[in-house]
């Protein structure tokens, strides 16, 4: 009996084991099931992505960055493809070692080391960086050979950006480097990020850097099988890149390189402009750079000469160089004094070479006097006496409240970034710029400068020519502009465009003339008639002369006891033909002297080339860089027949 309840109790705990270990059995079923309906419906499709990406990669198609042209059609700046030898830091053990055992294979300088330490400074440690750019066939079969040495490093096929003219017109067109912290933030913020995936590179000045838009183009993606291992094995599916739009400038090269070429070694800016459109024909800044120092990253030694030069190269002197109008500014002037009905044409002003206010002497340059001259005299014999008086008879305010709608301190709104405003004063600015109680108040002996185009006043060259232009032109004002059309790269289609509408000052017409035909005068009788004696149009101008450095009331200038940075500078402002004006052009030589030396015969040859087809000879060029030409010398060659490309 006793037995049979041992078996009995056995066989109840065999049942309870079965029924637990059944229990767990199926729990785990249930638990399984749950899973495979949760991997296979509720995250069947974010599994399905993971698998995909995991067999495919998505590489981006850089897009050919767009050409840049000037107004005939020559190719400024263009692309070409290269081999570079590329390191990603992050997957270098020893970084240092590495160099040194990559520089058996391939020659790396020290100038490379320099440069890529820089990027390296730049960028993030996982970014790839390269040690050499432009490999030959040679370097890049020696490095493939022994590839499997250098973890880490890697040869890619990369398009470079070339500016075939190197310095020349570099401020005009700027460059492009590669992107950086400040860069990609910019670009995360305005959503553009996606379009720059693997793009290293942006435009950094010029116009490179303000139609960036439509000179970058439109990355595309590729699709791509890859193995376990990560190698591509097919390519699954393609979105081609869309290239960068050809833009077109309004420059005309073969004259950006005439008047760089005048400039010789001097330094200073000359803009041309169309009057009737405002067309940049011209954009000159002295001294220039080669911009192709910076596609590749520049280095430490050409970046130091650049940036610590005396005679700053990097600094846009047409856009950014702020001087002293000097007697540039007469003709302002004197139409201010007829619009505003505070002095007529016909008013005579006895000029005995000084003039005297609040017990102070203002002198004529030179201390010498005109006699009684009126309007159009002291414009073409540059009476200082003249405008002396009329500056102290409109008033600081007034002179600024009419030379604010020409343009002068003001930003006239050119197709490239970086402009600067310069200072047309007045008693507010002054209130406002000074901090000092006693440096605010305005002076009634400050203004008396004004009327020479000293004192507060500095202006860009750019703003000069507008106001030239706008002056020349009835009054009517036109934005200043570079970029004049653009061309689609897939259908090619020339898109011009758009300038912005002209503004009509309202100047009255017989004003206007009084003005055009004393600076007309400037050229048959005044202080420019040497330099355009002989041509075969008509041209008006006004020569000017602004100092560097002030120089005391009762001190005499004297260059040779200056150093070459305080000497005066040369400037010179110009229309042709005077009848019916087709070119306008304002030009500073720095620290030059006289602008009828140094500037006023780079005018004649720029207006010779634009209205008579003529080039300087190389005697006339030699002259004219020395500061030593009046009329041109000897027989001007023809433009037509200029050789282009130039000689390097």
């Amino acid at each position: 009996m006793t037995e049979l309840r041992n078996v009995a109790a056995d066989l109840a705990r065999f049942r309870m084991r079965v029924l637990v270990v059944s229990t767990v059995v199926g729990l785990c079923f249930l638990l399984l099931a749950a899973r495979l309906v949760v991997l296979q419906v509720w995250r069947h499709d974010e599994l399905t992505a993971q698998a995909e990406s995991n067999r495919t990669a998505v590489v981006p198609v850089v897009p050919n960055r767009g050409l840049i042209l000037d107004r005939n059609g020559v190719v400024l700046a263009t692309n070409y493809s290269a081999y570079t030898l590329e390191i990603t830091a992050s997957r270098v053990a020893a970084l240092e070692q590495t160099l040194a055992e990559l520089s058996q294979v391939v020659e790396i300088t020290a100038r490379d080391r320099r440069r890529f330490k820089k990027l390296m400074e730049e960028s993030r440690s996982f970014e790839s960086l390269p040690i050499r750019t432009k490999l030959t066939d040679a370097e890049v079969a020696r490095f493939a050979a022994q590839r499997y040495r250098f973890p880490g490093v890697e040869i890619k096929a990369r398009l470079f950006r070339n500016y075939p003219y190197g310095e020349l017109a570099s401020h005009v067109i700027g460059y492009i480097g590669r992107i950086n912290k400040a860069e990609k933030e910019r670009l995360e913020d305005s959503g553009d990020d996606a379009n720059y995936r693997g793009t290293e590179y942006i435009g950094k000045l010029g116009v490179e850097q303000s139609f960036e838009t439509e000179l970058h183009g439109s990355t595309g993606v590729d699709s791509i099988e890859t193995s376990a291992g990560g190698r591509a094995v097919r390519k699954l599916a393609s979105s081609p890149s869309t290239p960068g739009n050809t833009v077109s400038l309004s420059i005309d090269i073969k004259l950006q390189k005439l008047v760089e070429d005048m400039y010789g070694e001097r330094r200073g800016a000359l803009v041309a402009l169309d009057p009737k459109t405002g067309e940049v024909l011209a954009f000159v800044s002295k001294p220039t750079f080669d911009p192709n120092l910076f596609v590749d990253g520049i280095d430490a030694d050409n970046w130091q000469l650049l940036n610590e030069s005396v005679d700053k190269p990097l600094l846009n002197r047409a856009l950014r160089g702020t001087y002293p109008p000097g007697s540039t500014y007469k003709p302002f002037m004197a139409m201010a004094a007829l619009e505003t009905g505070k002095r007529s044409a016909n008013t005579i002003i006895n000029d005995a070479g000084s003039w005297t206010f609040g017990g102070r002497e203002f002198r004529s340059h030179g201390d010498r006097g005109l006699g009684p001259v009126d309007m159009s005299r002291a414009i073409s014999k540059s009476s200082n006496v003249y405008f002396y008086s009329l500056a102290n008879e409109l008033g600081v305010d007034a002179i600024h409240d009419f030379m604010k709608p020409l343009g002068f301190g003001q930003i006239t709104g050119i197709d490239i970034l970086g402009e600067s405003r310069g200072v047309l004063p007045s008693q507010e600015w002054k209130r406002n710029y000074y901090k000092r109680p006693e440096q605010k108040k305005w002076f009634a002996g400050e203004t008396i400068s004004l009327g020479i185009g000293q004192g507060y006043n500095t202006f860009t060259m750019l703003q000069l020519a507008q106001a030239t232009a706008t002056l020349v032109n009835n009054g009517i004002k036109h934005q200043p502009q570079l970029v004049i059309a653009t061309h689609d790269a897939v259908s090619r289609a020339r898109q011009v465009v758009p300038a912005q509408a002209p503004v009509d000052l309202g100047y009255k017409a017989e004003n206007v003339a009084v003005v055009r035909d004393a600076m007309v005068n400037v050229v048959v009788d005044g202080t420019a008639a040497r330099v355009f004696a002989g041509a075969a149009y008509r041209s008006g101008g006004k020569t000017g002369t602004a100092q560097a450095v002030g120089i005391g009331a009762r001190e005499k200038y004297n260059a040779a006891r200056l150093e070459e940075h305080q000497r005066d500078h040369a400037l010179y402002i110009a229309f042709a033909p005077a009848q019916d004006p087709r070119i306008v052009v304002a030009v500073i030589v720095e620290n030059a002297g006289f602008g009828a030396a140094h500037a006023a015969p780079m005018a004649r040859r720029v207006f010779d080339y634009w209205l008579m087809g003529q080039y300087p000879n190389e005697e006339d060029m030699a002259a004219v860089r020395k500061g030593q030409a009046g009329a041109p010398i000897g027989k001007p060659r023809l433009v037509a027949d200029l050789v282009w490309p130039p000689a390097p």
